[in-house]
């Protein structure tokens, strides 16, 4: 009995190995038989979207995504890398600013179809000879565009540090840009503003580069970017009193007869400030309705001061004769 047992198991074992050996040389000839039939060639016939970029800024490409087709002489491997690209993937994406493409008449143009074969050769790691296009021109359509020019506003958060703050205003060069578009999204633009500029812990002038933000290409420019200046200096408090004048040929005395100004001035303009860069208004209604009280304010002041404070808000007066 156990003899029989051991011929049993021996049996089982020749079998599996033989079943295992009979699966390795399957594998081996499955890859071979693979092996053979990826090397060879295949002509496919494709179509892929064609999307053309970098127009001139004063035109646009009116009918984008138009397809081109063509036959890829390729391997098995680049065809199977081929077939795995989704339908909606298969985007040709071409700069015109890198193609000579010439004008056939009026708003129609074209240029040679090989450099739409050149650029797809590049993205499937191909020859360009391994492919050939069904037409030998690619003709688009640009339309000239409506132009205005618009002031760029500059978006920006500067902090600095402590007693420290702009002085002025940044300056923008180019201050104005000529956008193109539609001319229904044309008139509907004021400015153009800038990409955020954020900068922390300031205490000396700089100067950045900063893109525009041309609307999510709703609108297109020659200016992609401006140069930002921009001014730092130390800042500290000044007290100043500056005299109330009324407008008119009334002769009035104010009590009081200067308003106090708290303010903030930078320390290279603080031996130069005057009461006469500041100016003083009452309200004119109130002294025409012969008001016993008049609102007073402070109407204009230096660009880089900045106002803390005054006091009063109110003053008394007379009619001198």
């Amino acid at each position: 009995m156990d003899k029989l047992d051991d011929i049993k198991q021996k049996m089982e074992r020749t079998n599996k190995h033989s079943f295992f050996t009979f699966l390795v040389f399957l594998a081996i000839s499955t890859a071979a038989w693979f092996l053979v039939k990826l090397s060879e060639d295949y002509v496919t016939q494709t179509t892929y979207r064609l999307l053309l970029v970098e127009a001139p800024a004063d035109k646009w490409v009116s009918a984008e995504g138009q397809l081109v087709k063509m036959s890829l002489n390729i391997d098995g491997f680049h065809t199977l890398r081929y077939k795995m690209i989704r339908e909606p993937n298969r985007v040709v994406t071409l700069p015109l600013d890198e193609v000579p493409y010439r004008q056939e008449s009026g708003n129609t143009y074209s240029f040679s179809s090989q450099y739409v074969a050149e650029k797809l050769a590049e993205s499937l790691g191909i020859s360009a000879t391994d492919i050939t296009m069904n037409d030998a021109k690619v003709y688009f359509t640009m339309d000239a565009l409506k132009s205005k020019v618009v002031p760029v506003v500059l978006q920006y958060d500067i902090k600095t540090v402590r007693q420290y703050d702009l002085y002025g205003i940044p300056m923008l060069d180019p201050s104005s840009v000529t956008i193109f578009g539609p001319q229904e999204v044309i008139d509907t633009i004021k400015v153009v503003k800038t990409e955020s500029l954020s900068m922390s812990n300031v205490s000396q002038n700089f100067s950045a580069i900063v893109p525009l933000d041309l609307y999510g290409g709703q609108v297109k420019s020659n200016i992609k970017e401006v140069k930002v200046d921009v001014q730092v200096e130390k800042y500290t408090e000044m007290d100043i009193e500056v005299p109330i004048k009324a407008s008119g040929n009334m002769r009035l005395r104010f009590f009081p007869e200067a308003v106090s100004v708290k303010c903030l001035v930078a320390v290279r303009d603080y031996a130069t400030i005057t009461p006469e860069h500041f100016s003083v208004v009452v309200d004119k209604q109130q002294l025409e309705a012969m008001q016993p009280l008049l609102d007073v304010r402070l109407a204009s002041w230096p660009p880089t001061v900045q106002i803390l404070s005054t006091r009063p808000d109110k003053v008394e007066y007379l009619i001198v004769q």
